[in-house]
Order: C-alpha cells, then structure tokens, then sequence
C-alpha cells in the first residue's frame, strides 16, 4: 500500500520522486535543504519522536528544513527510501535486514542501500487482548480474530513470524486482520477482534487509550517463549527478550516478557557526509528535548546508538561517534 504523506510539526513541501542529492536538491532551490524523515501512523512511537527529530534539526541547523511524514511505518518507509521520495526513515532492525539484503518484502525490488545513522530504542512485541477473550499465551490465538498490524508495516513482519514460531500458521490457524494500531484499538473496543500485534515503544499512545477505557481490561500477553524459534531462523543478533515493566500501563500489574527487537533511523547511503554528521549530531546535542517530546528518547546515547543496526553505518555518523569515542571498529 502506498504511504499516505502528510507533513506534521514542521510544515515544508516535499517532492516527491526527485533523484537527486540533498545537497543538488538545495541548489534547486536557493540554498534550503529541504529534507523529509518517515515515520509511522499517528498512534505509535515513530510519529512523534520523528516530528520532534524534524523540529529540533530545523531549529538546530541553519537552512535545514524538516518535515516528517506519515506512513506504514518500517516496510513502507525503506521502500520510501528506496525510491528516493524520503531521506530519513525509522525501521526495525528485522525489517532493516531484510532490506539491505533485499529478501522478504524486498524481494522484488531489490536490496536497500540504507545507512544508519542511530539505533534509537528497543520494540516491545505488545500481543493485547482484554479480560474475558481467553487468551493468555499465543497459543490461544488458533481459531480467533487477529489483527497482525497494517500491510507494509514492521509489526505486519515480526508479528508473522512470531505467530509461525510458535506452529501457528496466520493463514490458516488465526483469521487474520491488517489493521493499524489505532483501528486495532478501536476494533478490540467494538469486539471485532479476539486481539492484536502491535510493535512500539513504551508507552504507545493507542495502547495507553485502550488501557484507560472504562468498562474493559486490557491484558498484555507473554510471547518470549519463542524467541528460541526466532533465533534459529534470523540468527540470534535481531530478537532478544525484554520486559515490559509493571505499571507501564494503566492496570498493569505484573511484567510482562516479549520479543524485543531494535529501531533504527537510517538514511540513503547517498545523502552528503556532512550533512550526515550535522544531523547525528544534532540528535545528541537536543537529546533532552526530543525525551521530552517521547520518552523512549532517553535510550539515545552515542554508545548505545552504535549497535544492534543490521546495516552499514553512514560515513558521516561514524565520523560523529569516532570524536565521541564510541567507534571502536
């Protein structure tokens, strides 16, 4: 499905389709370097963490401006890339590996040359369901209505694989919906759906509403189990168990393990060593502003940021973290 661009935060037009540089795209018109970051759908991390990156770089770097845009998020935004109508894109790691090798989604189109610039913060596989559906592991999932995230999207990819690790068929075994985190929210309310991936940050926004709706409980289900699966089939760097903490959520009352996996921001491998390095840099030196306008921006950290990214770092952000001293490769 194609992205449905629509600028937030910072407004600035964008052309789409160009193939141009950054910086040919600036002499076109009188020295502003208009660049355009992919994000994810309105109820997720991706969306506000990318208008905050487009404000803090357009205020931080002088004829810069940034817009971000909404999408399908990971899949969608590395095929943006791909076709050069965006110039900085979040992904997942898993999705990001299948596009720099180009298998999976990527197949057809070939591989990806997407660079990073930052691994940002780690996705936790949320599997929700309310009180009174029955479910408490993914087993229980075999026969019901489940949303597996929006077509293009990184929940769409690890929620499939998460659903064949545990000898669940999602063609067969669950009858499978793609919908977006908020429509998912939104059917699970209106018993339209047993439960629903979603791959995010701590808190989603969609996930936070659901929480707080009176007259149902939202539960999180365990799905740790098969990272043992995962990591046989894709190696074992992408998949790693982590925790989403008691009282992350309204009701909340334990934690709760599930497959993690990491996010990434990645630009084409073309875009101008400079302008790379400003914008790494820019990340870090407004780290405390964009955890103010996301929490999960308070995993950003230079030495953090150098790993767990499946592809190649840009030349201008390894030039960022060798003067931070974090590049020890």
């Amino acid at each position: 499905m194609p992205a449905r661009l629509l600028p937030i935060l910072v407004f600035v037009p964008i052309l789409l389709g160009f193939t141009f540089s950054p910086r040919e795209f600036a002499r076109e018109h009188g020295g502003i370097t208009r660049l355009s970051i992919a994000t994810g759908n309105t109820g997720g991390v991706y969306y506000p963490y990318g208008g905050g990156i487009a404000k803090v770089v357009s205020e931080s770097l002088p004829k810069i401006e940034v817009t971000a845009e909404v999408t399908a998020a990971s899949v969608d935004n590395l095929k943006l890339i791909q076709l050069g109508k965006v110039d900085i894109a979040f992904a997942l790691a898993d999705t990001l590996a299948d596009a720099v090798h180009g298998r999976g989604p990527f197949e057809r189109t070939g591989p990806v040359a997407a660079q990073t610039l930052a691994v940002l913060y780690p996705n936790y596989t949320h599997l929700v369901t309310i009180e009174g559906n029955r479910i408490a592991r993914i087993a229980d999932l075999k026969g019901r209505i489940v949303s597996t995230g929006s077509a293009g999207s990184g929940t769409e990819v690890i929620a499939l694989r998460v659903l064949r690790a545990a000898g669940l068929d999602p063609d067969r075994d669950i009858r499978r919906q793609a919908l977006s985190v908020n429509a998912s929210v939104d059917a699970l309310k209106d018993d339209k759906i047993d439960a629903f991936f979603w791959s995010g940050g701590l808190p989603t926004a969609s996930v936070l509403d659901l929480a707080t709706s009176a007259g149902l409980t939202a539960r999180l289900i365990p799905n740790d189990d098969v990272i043992p699966a995962l990591q046989a089939a894709f190696g074992p760097g992408l998949y790693k168990r982590i925790v989403i903490a008691a009282g992350s959520y309204p009701g909340q009352t334990e934690d709760v393990p599930v497959v993690g996996v990491e996010n990434a921001l990645v630009v084409d491998g073309g875009m101008d060593e400079a302008l790379a390095y400003d914008l790494t840099r820019t990340l870090f030196e407004r780290q405390r502003e964009l955890a103010g306008i996301h929490p999960e921006a308070r995993h950003l950290a230079p030495a953090r940021a150098v790993e767990g990214s499946p592809a190649p770092f840009h030349p201008g952000a390894i030039r960022y973290y060798q003067e931070r001293g974090v590049w020890n490769r």
